[in-house]
Formats: structure tokens, C-alpha cells, sequence
């Protein structure tokens, strides 16, 4: 069969505009999410993350538990745009969650705080009876995670004990990164020392730097790895709680 050159020039641009179609649609990938029990509404402080009570109210509570996104923890602290497909009951923009735990079941993605999940239907009734299902079909993708006002903050966690050991965990993980590997500069020897991934976000070291640590985090994303360092330091005198701005803006 011949096309006349005005059909011919339809199936021209359909073709162009197929791959741009296509990469649209796959933005998203499908998935099922679920929530979890929470008397409050927000997140679970024990999260496998080791974030703690910045773990329960990050986002306003909205969060999730991951399975295959938890990536041995590198995933801790990622944000993402997820929508269930139930035209009658779905909003939209679906919910924005920060994840912060591990957790998996009944093939779900995402296992999500009440907060975060009643943010996926497109009123309270809508929501009222998403729960009702339990788990729902939803597609998601990564967004950057943006924290107005806040640089990449490094905690000393509760369990450190200066000058024997020192762990730390990263907050307000600005942007798509995955932090996925922390070094502190040995001034004796001149280079840079790798910390232990303890858990989830938490890297640890047994017997510090003496005086002020530097620290130097790499991060990947967007197709790329790189080291980026913080522009100020863990005080000599660090105690477990403190809190150090790193002064590094990732958006």
C-alpha cells in the first residue's frame, strides 16, 4: 500500500513523538504500596534507617518503608512522587514520601506511613476508602528532595563515645543523591579513611581522628558519582546528639 506525502508526513511525526511518549509513560514505574499501623500518623522512629524521630516527622510525616529502593541502605532518606491508579478515588500528584525504614510484604514497594498513604487519594472520602484496601496498584518516580533552609546536617549518633568510636548520620539529603560512602581525613598519614556503612544511613568508626574531623561523602545520582566534602567540621570536643551543618546545598 503507498502513502500520499500528507500521509506520510502524519506517520513522520507519530514516529517522533512515540520515543517522547514512551519516555514519559516510563517516568513511572508501577508498583503496589500499603501503610502501616501508627496511632499518630507519622513515621516509625525505629526505623531501619536509623534516622530516629527526624525519621517520624521529616515531611510532615509523610514517609515510607522500601523494599528493592532500599539499595543495603544507600536509599535511606529519598524522595519520590507516588500515585495509585483507581481513577474514582486517586489524586493526581499522589503523594510526595521521604523514605526512612526498610520493609516489604504482599509484593508491595512501598509501605507507607497513614500520613503519606491518605495523600494518594483525591479527598478524605477517597482516602477513607483507600484504606479499606490495604494495598493498592501505584506507579512512582524519583523526585528531588528539597528542604528549604536546611543544608545536608551530619548527626553524631547516640551511640558514639569520644575519642573511642564515632558514628554519624546524614539529614536533609537534598536532591536525587544516594550517599554512598563517608571518609574522614587522617591528618598523621594524609588520607582519607572510609567509615563502615553500620546501617541503613549510619557509617561508623572505631578510634577517630584525635581534634577536629573533616568528613567527605560520595554521592551518586543523575548518572554520575562524585566526592563532595563539607565545608565545616566535627568539633574535637563532639559529643552524641550534636548536630554539624555541613554548609553543602544539594537541591
Amino acid at each position: 500500500m503507498e502513502l500520499n506525502s500528507k500521509h506520510q508526513l502524519g506517520l513522520f511525526c507519530v514516529t517522533l513523538l512515540l520515543p517522547a511518549l514512551c519516555s514519559s509513560q516510563d517516568s513511572f514505574t508501577c508498583s503496589r504500596a500499603t501503610y502501616y499501623g501508627s496511632p499518630d500518623c507519622y513515621g516509625n522512629p525505629r526505623g531501619a534507617c536509623g534516622f530516629g524521630e527526624y525519621g517520624k516527622t521529616v515531611n510532615d510525616g509523610s514517609v515510607a518503608g522500601v523494599s528493592w529502593l532500599w539499595k543495603n541502605g544507600s536509599g535511606c532518606g529519598a524522595c519520590y512522587q507516588v500515585r495509585c491508579k483507581i481513577a474514582q478515588l486517586c489524586d493526581e500528584n499522589g503523594a510526595y514520601v521521604v523514605v526512612t525504614d526498610y520493609g516489604e510484604g504482599d509484593r508491595t514497594g512501598f509501605i507507607m506511613s497513614p500520613r503519606g498513604y491518605s495523600k494518594l487519594g483525591r479527598n478524605t472520602y477517597a482516602s477513607t476508602e483507600l484504606f479499606k484496601y490495604g494495598v493498592v496498584d501505584v506507579e512512582y518516580r524519583r523526585v528531588p528532595c528539597r528542604y528549604g533552609g536546611y543544608n545536608l546536617l551530619v548527626k553524631v549518633h547516640e551511640h558514639s563515645r569520644n575519642p573511642h568510636y564515632l558514628a554519624i548520620l546524614i539529614l536533609y539529603l537534598g536532591g536525587t543523591y544516594d550517599v554512598t560512602a563517608v571518609e574522614l581525613w587522617q591528618e598523621e598519614c594524609q588520607e582519607w579513611r572510609r567509615m563502615r556503612r553500620a546501617f541503613g544511613t549510619v557509617f561508623d568508626a572505631e578510634n577517630p581522628p584525635r581534634g577536629d574531623i573533616k568528613l567527605r561523602f560520595q554521592l551518586s545520582g543523575n548518572a554520575e558519582q562524585y566526592w563532595v566534602q563539607s565545608k565545616n567540621v566535627i568539633s574535637a570536643d563532639w559529643e552524641a546528639g550534636a548536630v554539624y551543618d555541613s554548609q553543602i546545598q544539594l537541591g
